[in-house]
């Protein structure tokens, strides 16, 4: 199985979102934890690209 930058890039940013909105939490940041919540988000649905184009590729 090839891996896109989509693909990497998507779950890079999941990790980051998830860390942040963890943080933001523990430290009652709500800015942060909605700022989080928002770059997982973009990286679910980042990931999810990648994978469509890697499923694409390989049809």
């Amino acid at each position: 199985m090839s891996i896109n930058k989509d693909q990497v890039k998507g779950r890079a940013d999941q990790a980051v979102g998830k860390v942040k909105e963890v943080v933001g939490a523990a430290v009652g940041n709500k800015e942060l934890e909605l700022k989080g919540a928002i770059q997982k988000n973009v990286g679910v649905v980042q990931a999810k690209v990648g994978d469509i184009k890697s499923s694409i590729s390989k049809a």
